[in-house]
């Protein structure tokens, strides 16, 4: 017998498949100019790079805290409403921060070793937790609600789409408007960040259906933990691509934390030439989001995830040596687009592999090592540049996190290599 209450599987161009991805594209712009507004305020009220990089691990570190409840409570309730509920709950956190920048104004200059602003800096670091806690809670439940809507073997193509939208506002138009409003006006892009995550979270609210697991019930949180981690303990491939993930997101956080200083101080770029360096990588990552299917099909999964990932090494140790904005630009777009497909090939082999019932929790515990190490790695990029001024000058030492994670990255493919070749054979 079928169940109404549930949506019918539709092929990715369907019409609550568009609304979802929708709403995903909105909270993504809303993302992208978080993406600069973070640390380049942070960048405004100090120079100590373990400082700016703290901010950002507290946008990250609940999703080393959050991410087995996330999973538990995901598999519990309707996740389109939980969506919703951190779609609001971002919000209003972006609006809190909005109001206290303003009420700050006017800045005083960084300071070189510590903060000239201890409330806004405390402000950035709650709003980053919440933020971040809001996230974990929406990103599991999205992820777990696209195969409710896609036949599985349509999986690639819409999660191909669905991270083409979300990188169209993530990094081509978020970067860019998030340094256009920080010109204008610098809580203007927070409060941008509130309205463009109210307006998902309406979205949201006008897909019909129940998006509850079947036989969704309250049970004892550590049984159904235990099932989930059961589950991924039988999933050698499963536990492989988390491990590969979660290494390899440790040296891009790295990386990333890294560029906002070297970008300022390096190559003297304004907050619009570091928006338009990362609008670039979208690009890229745009066209591997609509070209993964096609690669994946061609070369299949295990060549496609082999080489993508190998991609990383020498895109990191060129971002070091790039020139100028252009170039810069160039090596983010070739980086970009080869992470797409690797995502286009982790992802859905993931969304595949795990039963409904249980897609929440095992994919809480796959992100849990994915994602949680990314805490680590924005750490690690402020503690390298630190040693490095030890025995570098200041220029130098700032490029120390790109050869690390050039290394670093090198060392986790070959580790992966033959196990992606076998797991993801066919």
């Amino acid at each position: 017998m079928r169940d109404n209450s549930l949506p019918p599987k539709a092929r990715p161009g369907g019409a609550l498949v568009l609304r979802f991805i929708g709403a995903s594209g909105l909270a993504n712009l809303g993302d992208g100019i978080a993406t600069i507004a973070w640390a380049w305020v942070a960048s405004l009220i100090t120079r100590d790079p373990l400082l700016v990089a703290v901010v950002a691990v507290a946008l990250r570190l609940p999703w080393a805290l959050l991410a087995l409840p996330a999973g538990i409570v995901t598999d519990r309730v309707d996740r389109r409403r939980l969506i919703l509920a951190m779609d609001l709950v971002r919000a209003l956190a972006f609006g809190a921060a909005a109001v206290a920048l303003w009420l700050a104004l006017p800045l005083d200059p960084p300071s070189e070793s510590g903060v000239s602003s201890i409330p806004v800096f405390i402000t950035l670091l709650l709003a980053a937790l919440v933020v971040g806690g809001a996230e974990v809670f929406r990103d599991n439940a999205a992820q777990t609600m696209l195969p409710a809507l896609v036949p599985h073997d349509r999986l690639e193509a819409a999660n191909g789409r669905l991270w083409s939208l979300e990188l169209t506002g993530n990094a081509l138009v978020g970067p860019p408007l998030g340094a256009f409003l920080i010109a204008l006006f610098l809580p203007l892009a927070f409060a941008a960040n509130a309205l463009f995550y109210a307006l998902a979270g309406l979205i949201v609210a006008s897909i019909a259906g129940q998006f509850r697991p079947r036989g969704a019930q309250r049970r004892d949180w550590r049984g159904e933990l235990a099932e989930g981690f059961a589950f991924l303990q039988g999933a050698p491939l499963l536990r492989l691509l988390a491990w590969l993930t979660g290494f390899w997101n440790l040296f891009f956080q790295m990386v990333m934390i890294a560029l906002v200083l070297h970008v300022q101080e390096n190559l003297g770029l304004t907050s619009t030439g570091y928006g338009l360096v990362l609008a670039a990588g979208a690009v890229g990552g745009i066209l591997g989001g609509l070209c993964g299917e096609r690669i994946v099909r061609r070369i299949g999964k295990g060549a496609a995830a082999q080489w993508t990932l190998l991609a990383s090494v020498p895109a990191f140790a060129a971002i070091a040596l790039a020139p100028n904005l252009m170039t810069l630009a160039l090596v983010l777009a070739l980086f970009e687009f080869c992470g797409l497909v690797w995502n286009t090939v982790s992802v859905s082999t993931r969304q595949r592999m795990i039963p409904d019932a249980l897609l929440g929790r095992v994919n809480s515990l796959y992100r849990l090592l994915a994602w949680g190490m990314m805490p680590l790695g924005l750490l690690l990029s402020g503690l390298v540049v630190r040693a490095a001024e030890l025995v570098l000058d200041r220029e130098q030492a700032l490029t120390a996190p790109f050869w690390v994670a050039s290394a670093g990255v090198m060392i986790v493919t070959l580790a992966g290599w033959r196990g992606l070749g076998r797991g993801l054979r066919g």
